[in-house]
């Protein structure tokens, strides 16, 4: 006799697939998107299709994300060389024979335009990852070197493109892992140390450093130019000191609840330059004013909050060095971002998730947070091996 199974109707079906989903994380990312799409919608409903565009981002960030967190770490793990070589490979050849635009050679066509440096955003912590988890237990200082050799080859090839935005994300990708892995603090000091006195000489010396006809030989002369414009706008107050200028007082103009959704004067002026990319905080600072400031910083608090409680809990080193690498990426974003708009740090084009426009950018944050969202999964639909979460 036969038997008769039901079959399983599509609900059945589809549920399964969010199993062990991070639902503080989805809400936090939830938030922020809405606050991108109705910063957005202000400051680029005059840049022909920004807001759709920024709204097709988010949903194909959003099918990367779903589609990675199907994904068991250990498979994500098995990509981690592989990607890290390719990455390394597309480096070499962009320095070789890559595209130039604007004076940075950043682009290679591989039958389409891509940008190498944005596949080392995920593939530099992945490698990393992958290294320390093959050597659980068994960690020596040559391992920590070793590492730290991975780490310069990509930073070193992305600086001489120059892109100085994106070899610091890289390399703070790659520190977090190192540092998670755990080295000791008696070689993180020092550095640490180290670079506060040379801020605090910077500083100090800014006049004689900053003098006309004075070059830094370890960097290029527009990345000097930012340093020194940083350090005193009012040197060039139109031309490379107009952007702070403007961030600042569109930023300083909002008050404590801004001037309102899409009545920012500075804004919509187009007093802001790249008001809709690196400077859109500063648009809606000015509409928003402190409280949506507070609104935006708690969320990304929230955000790296959960990324590094999903860490504690993973169930291997390679989850948990991948979650909290994911975590520090996001906090160095919104770290950047609105330090540079805020005038405390240099500009280096560093855009704000969720909130800036920009699609390679957003595949990225999808990307990451799909690596996310697989490990909070693993631990969950396997809760007998899983630590405790935060």
């Amino acid at each position: 006799m036969a038997a008769v199974f039901d079959k399983p109707s599509l609900t059945q079906r589809f549920v399964p697939l969010f199993q062990g989903f991070d639902w503080p994380l989805v809400l936090v990312v939830a938030m922020l998107a809405s606050a991108g799409l109705l910063a957005m919608y202000s400051s680029g409903y005059d840049h022909g299709s920004r807001f759709m565009d920024h709204g097709r981002n988010m949903l194909i960030a959003a099918a990367i994300l779903f589609m990675v967190a199907q994904v068991p770490p250990q498979k994500l793990m098995a990509m981690a060389v592989p990607l890290y070589a390719v990455g390394v490979v597309l480096l070499v050849a962009v320095a070789l024979f890559g595209i130039t635009k604007k004076g940075a050679q950043r682009w290679i066509n591989l039958g389409i335009v891509i940008q190498p440096s944005e596949i080392l955003k995920i593939a530099m912590p992945l490698m990393l990852a992958w290294w320390f988890q093959k050597r659980e237990g068994q960690l020596r200082p040559l391992d920590f070197a070793a590492a730290g050799l991975l780490l310069v080859v990509p930073v070193g090839l992305i600086m001489k493109q120059p892109d100085l935005g994106t070899s610091l994300l890289v390399l703070a990708a790659g520190l977090s892992v190192i540092f998670f892995a755990g080295l000791s603090w008696k070689l993180v000091l020092p550095p640490v140390l180290l670079g506060a006195v040379g801020i605090v000489l910077l500083v100090s010396l800014e006049p004689q450093l900053c003098a006309e006809g004075v070059r830094w030989s370890v960097l290029h002369d527009y990345q000097q130019q930012r340093i020194c414009t940083l350090l005193d706008p009012s040197r060039d107050p139109l031309g490379k000191g107009f952007h702070i200028i403007q961030g600042m007082i569109a930023i300083g103009s909002g008050g404590i609840f801004g001037k309102g959704f899409m009545a920012g004067t500075q804004t919509h002026l187009e007093f802001i330059p790249e008001r809709t990319t690196d400077f859109i905080f500063a648009a809606f600072s000015e509409e928003f004013g402190l409280a949506g400031n507070l609104f935006l910083i708690v969320c990304f608090l929230l955000l790296v909050w959960r990324g590094l409680a999903i860490a504690v809990g993973a169930t291997t080193l390679f989850g948990r060095l991948m979650a909290g690498a994911v975590s520090m990426i996001f906090f160095t974003y919104a770290f950047v971002n609105m330090g540079m708009v805020s005038g405390i740090l240099p500009v280096v084009g560093v855009p704000l998730p969720f909130i800036s426009y920009g699609g390679t950018a957003m595949v990225t944050l999808g990307l990451a947070l799909g690596i996310l969202m697989s490990v909070a999964r693993a631990q969950r639909i396997d809760p007998k091996d899983a630590r405790p979460a935060l």
